[in-house]
């Protein structure tokens, strides 16, 4: 049974000696029912968010997370460009326990709906790469999970044995898995600080000067080292938007451009569906594995013929044409008043829609759905006048559709922007060279 955000305040006071509690209210985290949220409003002006777990898995979920969050020192917090939750207090509650941490205002936008151009997209690959690029010692000093290059190919391959001995995994893909995994060119990469997969709505975005920028992000229990490939496999799910994030996390990553990076991300997507397969036959969940296997016959019947680590590696001229998409666009204000402290894991079949309606697109000279989707600012429920959203935003989590911005324009400055461009294209060169 759900515990009311009236249960879940009274923990605050537990949690946190000396404050009083003088509101609260419900705070849906679109996280299918595994915890029990409230966000409450305390007598000294704070307002908080109080989670517990509603199922087992959950309570080791949030107990990693308290972890990962006292590992983010104000020093470690200072190196990045957004914020993170602040770990304020902790509490029992029957046989398991709850956790108080600050409130971050901002809306989420779910990857299917990410637009392509300079803002969101943008700021999510400089966000992931600044992520990326924080000092091991960071996990390391709170005894978080370390996984070397090798650990983590043995480990898609145990994940690729169970899978095979349910007796339910297509061949074709079996056989396209162990490719990827047999393939030594796959696995040149340095591991990582990670958030061991955390999709785009773990972020939150608030409008700075008119842009949608990264100012947060809540999803913080895989913390660990790793591929960095794994925070990138969310990008399968966002057509549209794939390339710029991808150009903007390359553009702000401090290492050297990484050839296989994005299709260990697309291997790790499709895996997710094997992962499915596996939790339904451990459960014995006959409705999980029914689900795992439509969901994987589909992914069969998509990527037939496809491999994955193809001959032609990334080279000097690749990454400076990857770096020049980067578009140059500024989109256009969106509505900010959708609010949250949450996030929406629920992605695990998306991206199969999406490259379908993606393929159906391409063949139809009016693109309905496209402009549909664009077009949309906020849900149709979402807040219309400025008093209605004052009295809502503050516990939505309902994400917003952003509006696509016009095409990029380079705006040329004569010599001095040609000059500039082939000074970084010299320096890239010779950086890739060493």
């Amino acid at each position: 049974m759900a515990r009311s955000p009236l249960t879940l305040a009274a923990s605050i006071t537990s949690a946190l000696p000396r404050v009083g509690v003088v509101g609260v209210g419900a705070l849906t985290e679109g996280a299918t029912g595994r915890y029990d949220s409230a966000v409450a409003e305390l007598d000294d002006g704070r307002r908080v968010v109080v989670r517990a777990p509603a199922e087992a898995a959950a309570g080791a979920e949030l107990a990693a997370e308290v972890r990962a969050l006292r590992a983010l020192t104000p020093g470690v917090r200072g190196l990045l460009p957004f914020r993170a939750p602040e770990l304020l207090g902790e509490a029992g509650l029957g046989d398991s326990r709850v956790v108080v941490v600050d409130f971050l205002p901002g809306y989420r936008v779910d990857a299917a709906h990410l637009p392509p151009g300079r803002g969101a997209a943008t700021s999510l690959g400089g966000a992931l790469a600044a992520l990326h690029a924080l000092p091991a010692s960071v996990v390391r000093a709170e005894g978080l999970p370390a996984r070397t290059t090798a650990q983590v190919r043995a480990d898609v391959e145990r994940l690729i044995d169970r899978a095979v001995a349910t007796r339910r995994l297509p061949t074709g893909l079996e056989s396209r898995w162990r490719r990827a995994v047999d393939a030594d060119e796959m696995w040149r990469f340095e591991s990582t600080v990670v958030l061991g997969g955390a999709g785009a709505a773990s972020f939150l975005f608030e409008d700075l000067e008119g842009v949608p920028t990264v100012t947060g992000l809540l999803e913080w229990h895989g913390l660990s080292i790793g591929d960095p490939a794994t925070d990138l496999q969310w990008l399968a799910s966002a057509p549209a938007a794939a390339d710029d994030v991808y150009a903007a996390y390359v553009s702000h990553s401090g290492r050297a451009p990484d050839a296989r990076a994005r299709e260990r991300a697309r291997l790790y997507a499709e895996l997710e569906f094997a992962k499915w397969l596996v939790h339904g036959h451990d459960s014995g969940r006959d409705d999980i594995i029914a689900d795992a296997i439509e969901l994987l016959e589909a992914l069969a019947a998509g990527v037939a013929g496809e491999q994955f680590a193809t001959d032609a590696a990334l080279g000097v001229d690749d990454a400076i044409a990857l770096l020049d998409r980067t578009p140059d666009a500024t989109p256009s204000s969106v509505d900010t008043s959708m609010h949250t402290d949450a996030y929406d894991p629920e992605e695990l079949a998306q991206w199969l829609a999406d490259e379908h309606e993606d393929d159906s697109d391409a063949t139809s000279e009016d693109d309905g759905h496209h402009a549909e989707a664009t077009s949309e600012v906020a849900p149709d429920d979402a807040p219309r006048d400025e008093a209605t959203a004052a009295a809502h935003d503050e516990v939505s989590t309902a994400p917003i559709v952003l509006p696509v911005p016009p095409a990029a324009t380079r705006q040329d400055d004569g010599d001095a922007v040609a000059d500039a461009e082939r000074a970084s294209e010299a320096a890239l060169r010779r950086w890739m060279a060493d």
